[in-house]
Protein backbone atom coordinates (compact mmCIF):
# COMPACT_ATOMS: atom_id res chain seq x y z
CA UNK A 1 0.00 0.00 0.00
CA UNK A 2 1.46 3.38 -0.97
CA UNK A 3 1.27 6.57 1.03
CA UNK A 4 1.28 10.26 0.19
CA UNK A 5 4.78 11.65 0.65
CA UNK A 6 5.33 14.97 2.42
CA UNK A 7 7.37 17.08 0.01
CA UNK A 8 8.84 20.37 1.20
CA UNK A 9 10.22 22.61 -1.55
CA UNK A 10 12.57 25.43 -0.55
CA UNK A 11 13.43 28.39 -2.78
CA UNK A 12 16.50 30.32 -1.66
CA UNK A 13 15.65 33.25 -3.91
CA UNK A 14 15.21 36.68 -2.38
CA UNK A 15 13.43 38.06 -5.45
CA UNK A 16 9.88 38.06 -6.68
CA UNK A 17 9.40 37.19 -9.49
CA UNK A 18 12.16 34.60 -9.42
CA UNK A 19 13.71 32.24 -11.95
CA UNK A 20 14.74 30.01 -9.05
CA UNK A 21 11.19 29.69 -7.73
CA UNK A 22 9.95 29.08 -11.28
CA UNK A 23 12.44 26.21 -11.64
CA UNK A 24 11.56 24.83 -8.21
CA UNK A 25 7.84 24.78 -9.01
CA UNK A 26 8.46 23.11 -12.39
CA UNK A 27 10.36 20.30 -10.65
CA UNK A 28 7.61 19.91 -8.07
CA UNK A 29 4.95 19.83 -10.81
CA UNK A 30 6.85 17.04 -12.60
CA UNK A 31 7.10 15.05 -9.37
CA UNK A 32 3.38 15.55 -8.75
CA UNK A 33 2.62 13.95 -12.11
CA UNK A 34 4.41 10.77 -11.00
CA UNK A 35 3.79 10.53 -7.24
CA UNK A 36 1.11 11.18 -4.65
CA UNK A 37 2.48 14.19 -2.75
CA UNK A 38 1.48 16.60 -0.01
CA UNK A 39 3.43 19.70 -1.12
CA UNK A 40 4.52 22.67 0.97
CA UNK A 41 6.61 25.48 -0.59
CA UNK A 42 8.90 27.74 1.44
CA UNK A 43 10.07 30.93 -0.26
CA UNK A 44 12.90 32.78 1.48
CA UNK A 45 11.75 35.98 -0.18
CA UNK A 46 8.78 35.77 2.22
CA UNK A 47 10.37 33.95 5.19
CA UNK A 48 13.72 35.78 5.19
CA UNK A 49 12.75 38.72 7.42
CA UNK A 50 11.72 36.24 10.15
CA UNK A 51 15.14 34.54 9.97
CA UNK A 52 17.61 37.35 9.43
CA UNK A 53 17.62 38.84 12.94
CA UNK A 54 17.88 35.52 14.80
CA UNK A 55 21.15 33.99 15.95
CA UNK A 56 19.67 30.90 17.58
CA UNK A 57 16.59 28.76 17.06
CA UNK A 58 15.27 29.97 20.41
CA UNK A 59 15.14 33.53 19.01
CA UNK A 60 13.05 32.61 15.97
CA UNK A 61 9.41 33.66 15.67
CA UNK A 62 6.85 30.85 15.59
CA UNK A 63 6.28 31.25 11.83
CA UNK A 64 9.93 30.44 11.15
CA UNK A 65 10.01 27.54 13.64
CA UNK A 66 6.92 26.05 11.97
CA UNK A 67 8.65 26.13 8.57
CA UNK A 68 11.79 24.51 9.99
CA UNK A 69 9.66 21.77 11.55
CA UNK A 70 8.11 21.12 8.14
CA UNK A 71 11.60 20.64 6.69
CA UNK A 72 12.57 18.30 9.54
CA UNK A 73 9.40 16.22 9.12
CA UNK A 74 9.51 15.97 5.31
CA UNK A 75 9.73 12.68 3.44
CA UNK A 76 11.36 14.45 0.50
CA UNK A 77 12.99 17.84 -0.10
CA UNK A 78 13.41 19.81 -3.30
CA UNK A 79 15.77 22.73 -2.77
CA UNK A 80 16.77 25.46 -5.20
CA UNK A 81 18.97 28.51 -4.81
CA UNK A 82 20.27 31.25 -7.04
CA UNK A 83 24.04 31.62 -7.17
CA UNK A 84 25.29 34.72 -5.34
CA UNK A 85 29.03 35.41 -5.26
CA UNK A 86 29.76 31.82 -6.39
CA UNK A 87 27.71 30.24 -3.59
CA UNK A 88 24.20 29.73 -2.24
CA UNK A 89 22.34 32.71 -0.81
CA UNK A 90 23.24 33.58 2.77
CA UNK A 91 19.67 33.23 4.04
CA UNK A 92 19.37 29.79 2.42
CA UNK A 93 22.38 28.64 4.44
CA UNK A 94 21.08 30.49 7.52
CA UNK A 95 17.77 28.61 7.27
CA UNK A 96 19.53 25.24 7.22
CA UNK A 97 21.76 26.33 10.12
CA UNK A 98 18.58 26.11 12.24
CA UNK A 99 17.61 22.62 10.99
CA UNK A 100 18.42 19.82 13.44
CA UNK A 101 21.58 18.09 12.23
CA UNK A 102 20.13 14.57 12.57
CA UNK A 103 16.62 15.29 11.27
CA UNK A 104 17.38 14.77 7.56
CA UNK A 105 19.22 11.45 7.83
CA UNK A 106 18.40 9.36 4.72
CA UNK A 107 15.87 11.94 3.48
CA UNK A 108 16.07 12.26 -0.33
CA UNK A 109 16.90 15.76 -1.58
CA UNK A 110 16.60 16.88 -5.19
CA UNK A 111 19.03 19.76 -5.78
CA UNK A 112 18.55 22.70 -8.14
CA UNK A 113 20.12 26.09 -8.78
CA UNK A 114 20.00 29.04 -11.13
CA UNK A 115 22.65 31.51 -12.22
CA UNK A 116 23.53 34.11 -14.78
CA UNK A 117 25.44 31.68 -16.99
CA UNK A 118 26.49 28.05 -17.30
CA UNK A 119 29.77 28.73 -15.49
CA UNK A 120 27.95 28.55 -12.14
CA UNK A 121 26.46 25.07 -12.73
CA UNK A 122 28.96 23.36 -10.42
CA UNK A 123 27.34 25.06 -7.42
CA UNK A 124 25.15 21.97 -7.15
CA UNK A 125 28.10 19.65 -6.62
CA UNK A 126 30.44 22.06 -4.82
CA UNK A 127 27.99 23.77 -2.45
CA UNK A 128 24.65 21.94 -2.20
CA UNK A 129 25.80 18.31 -2.13
CA UNK A 130 28.33 18.94 0.69
CA UNK A 131 25.71 20.83 2.73
CA UNK A 132 23.20 17.98 2.57
CA UNK A 133 25.91 15.35 3.00
CA UNK A 134 26.58 16.96 6.38
CA UNK A 135 22.96 16.20 7.27
CA UNK A 136 23.47 12.61 6.00
CA UNK A 137 20.61 13.21 3.60
CA UNK A 138 20.44 11.29 0.32
CA UNK A 139 21.13 13.76 -2.47
CA UNK A 140 19.44 12.42 -5.58
CA UNK A 141 21.64 11.55 -8.57
CA UNK A 142 20.76 14.31 -11.03
CA UNK A 143 20.66 17.98 -10.05
CA UNK A 144 18.99 20.66 -12.18
CA UNK A 145 20.72 23.90 -13.13
CA UNK A 146 19.15 26.71 -15.14
CA UNK A 147 20.93 29.77 -16.49
CA UNK A 148 19.34 33.12 -17.27
CA UNK A 149 19.06 32.16 -20.96
CA UNK A 150 16.78 29.22 -20.06
CA UNK A 151 13.93 31.53 -18.99
CA UNK A 152 11.62 34.04 -20.67
CA UNK A 153 10.18 37.01 -18.82
CA UNK A 154 6.39 37.07 -18.98
CA UNK A 155 4.48 40.22 -19.97
CA UNK A 156 2.49 40.22 -16.73
CA UNK A 157 5.54 39.56 -14.56
CA UNK A 158 7.22 36.33 -13.62
CA UNK A 159 9.17 33.83 -15.68
CA UNK A 160 8.57 30.75 -17.78
CA UNK A 161 11.03 28.04 -18.72
CA UNK A 162 11.93 28.59 -22.37
CA UNK A 163 14.57 25.90 -22.82
CA UNK A 164 13.85 22.41 -24.10
CA UNK A 165 17.15 21.28 -22.57
CA UNK A 166 16.15 22.51 -19.11
CA UNK A 167 12.79 20.74 -19.34
CA UNK A 168 14.62 17.58 -20.38
CA UNK A 169 16.96 17.95 -17.41
CA UNK A 170 13.98 18.26 -15.05
CA UNK A 171 12.44 15.12 -16.56
CA UNK A 172 15.74 13.24 -16.25
CA UNK A 173 16.22 14.28 -12.62
CA UNK A 174 12.72 13.09 -11.73
CA UNK A 175 13.08 9.88 -13.76
CA UNK A 176 16.32 8.98 -11.98
CA UNK A 177 14.79 9.77 -8.58
CA UNK A 178 11.60 7.76 -9.10
CA UNK A 179 12.82 4.25 -8.19
CA UNK A 180 13.85 5.40 -4.72
CA UNK A 181 10.86 7.67 -4.21
CA UNK A 182 8.37 5.01 -5.30
CA UNK A 183 9.95 2.60 -2.82
CA UNK A 184 9.72 5.27 -0.14
CA UNK A 185 6.02 5.72 -0.85
CA UNK A 186 5.35 2.07 0.01
CA UNK A 187 4.60 1.44 3.68
CA UNK A 188 7.70 -0.67 4.26
CA UNK A 189 8.94 -0.98 7.87
CA UNK A 190 12.54 -1.69 6.80
CA UNK A 191 12.68 1.55 4.76
CA UNK A 192 11.18 3.52 7.64
CA UNK A 193 13.75 1.99 10.02
CA UNK A 194 16.61 2.91 7.67
CA UNK A 195 15.44 6.53 7.69
CA UNK A 196 15.14 6.71 11.48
Amino acid sequence: MSKKLKLVAVSGSLSNPSRTTTLLKAIVAELQQRLSLDVHVIELQKLGPALGGSLSRLDLPKTAVDEILRIEEADLLVVATPVYRASVTGLFKHLFDFVGHETLTNIPVLLAATGGSERHALVIDHQLRPLFSFFQALTLPVGVYGSEADFNALDLGGYAIASTQLNERINLAVERALPYLQALAVDNPSIQKARA
